[in-house]
């Protein structure tokens, strides 16, 4: 059987695939659906819910699965009573032949049950035949000529159709032969509460040592759970006996009469009904998503919508711009030359004009600084003269863990800030008037690897127009 679910929405493809009207329109449900998550087989049951608003569909399968139970279970109870009154009537004699009830209990269980294991080991495999779709047909269950009813029957008429309805049938057999036995125990247990019983056996064939023998065989079982089994003594005395059976035999038999019940038949069929309940869960119907009918609805969903507001600009880091002082100024290179003598006054509006408003002795031209020495020597100049630095880096250099160890010592150093100007020594040729600096192209991701670094130290950056 398809799950509560499954039936819904597979009940609403068959009405919809017969312009069926519902209480809610389908192609607005699913327009709505189409920018919600979810698993497609989830927003298809979430689709049919809400087609389903008034909830008359999930009512009409919910009254036919209902009914459906309501028959397996008064079936149940009602092999549970034939049991209970079969035993009850066989056991109204004091003095019981104990194989001969033994015999009337398990014998043609006992066949059932081994028929069962040798067909189902034959028609492995195999669909078994729909007698049973035929028998409990839901148009018995239910009256009704609307186009619900109707789609509701037929779809739970395909299901009884299914491969894993073998296991269905099974299991509620067993559920059948389970109500019978369980019903016997209650009575073999029941009478032997409220009555006195002897247990005899009679034989033309077979002697004493031959009974005892197929006694303790029939015992083993029931006594590795605890329960009694009669010795020697008790299966002598037990032949032709009358009502004179001593109490501690009578026991010893009625225990192995219930353990034998028990072991033998009803320990065997629930393993049977374990088995047919998992394999028809392993088989159990599931509703079929590669239908054109669902193909369409979930082709639909996965179309991309294009929103305005799903848009997420990825934030860029840039440093500030140079905040250039009209006090003394150290300019220096690190780590590499550069081509231009004065480099600090290269096509920089901000620079040249600050510099004009300062005289020769306010510049200071450091020169380059590369090793040890050279920092050493700078941050001593930086300690005793107060004055804003402007370092030119070129494009060769790499923003690595030693370039930035210098620049954050001179940033420390420098009383009066720290700006940087980025160098190239010459455009590339025939670049276009207008194009943009010289870190174009293959030195955009290093120009955008020191925007990132000055940006994370706070360090002003010389815009080169």
């Amino acid at each position: 059987m398809l799950s509560p679910q499954d039936q819904l929405t597979e009940l609403v493809r068959t009405l919809e695939t017969q312009q069926h009207v519902f209480t809610t329109d389908p192609l607005l449900i699913t327009e709505k659906l189409q920018g919600e998550d979810g698993k497609p087989i989830q927003k298809l049951h979430r689709r049919a819910s809400r087609i389903d608003s008034n909830g008359a569909l999930a009512q009409v399968l919910g009254k036919i699965d209902g009914r459906t139970k309501g028959i397996m279970v008064i079936m149940s109870v009602v092999w549970c009573i034939s049991g209970f009154l079969g035993l009850f009537t066989l056991l109204q004699t004091n003095v019981v032949n104990f194989f001969y009830v033994l015999v009337c209990l398990l014998g043609f269980h006992t066949i059932m049950l081994a028929g069962w294991l040798i067909m189902t080991l034959i028609n492995q495999g195999k669909q078994s035949s729909n007698w049973f779709a035929s028998f409990v047909s839901p148009s018995y269950l239910i009256r009704g000529k609307d186009d619900v009813t109707l789609a509701a029957v037929n779809l739970y008429e395909r299901q009884l159709q299914h491969s894993g309805m073998r296991w269905y049938l099974g299991r509620f057999s067993h559920q059948l032969w389970l109500a019978t036995l369980t019903g016997m125990l209650l009575a073999i247990v029941f009478l032997l509460i409220v009555r006195q019983y002897s247990f005899s056996w009679e034989s033309t064939l077979l002697a004493d040592q031959t009974l005892i023998g197929l006694t303790n065989m029939l015992g083993w079982l029931p006594s590795m759970v605890g329960f009694s089994v009669p010795d020697s003594t008790a299966v002598i005395e037990s032949r032709l006996a009358a009502d004179a059976m001593s109490l501690s035999a009578a026991r010893q038999w009625a225990g192995l009469l219930i353990g034998s019940l028990l072991m033998y038949g009803i320990v065997p069929r629930a393993l049977a009904w374990a088995f047919c309940a998992l394999m028809f869960r392993r088989q159990k119907m599931r509703l079929d998503i590669n239908l054109p009918y669902y193909q369409k609805i979930l082709s639909f969903w996965q179309r991309q919508v294009v929103d305005a507001d799903d848009f997420k600009e990825e934030v860029v880091p840039v440093a500030p711009k140079a905040d250039v002082s009209a006090g003394k100024k150290l300019v220096a290179l690190l780590e590499y030359p550069s081509t231009q003598e004065k480099w600090w006054q290269l096509d920089d509006d901000t620079i040249n004009n600050a510099m004009d408003n300062t005289t020769n002795n306010d510049v200071e031209n450091f020169g380059i600084v590369d090793g040890r020495e050279d920092m050493d020597r700078l941050t001593d100049y930086l300690n005793d003269n107060p004055v804003q630095v402007l370092l030119g880096i070129h494009s060769k250099a790499l923003p690595d863990r030693g370039t930035l160890r210098k620049l954050d010592r001179i940033a420390e150093h420098a009383k009066d800030g720290l700006i940087v100007q980025l160098l190239q020594d010459t455009k590339q040729p025939n670049s276009p008037p207008n194009s943009k600096s010289p870190y174009s192209d293959s030195l955009d991701v290093r120009y955008q690897q020191w925007q990132t670094a000055l940006s994370a130290r706070n360090i002003g950056l010389v815009t080169v127009v």
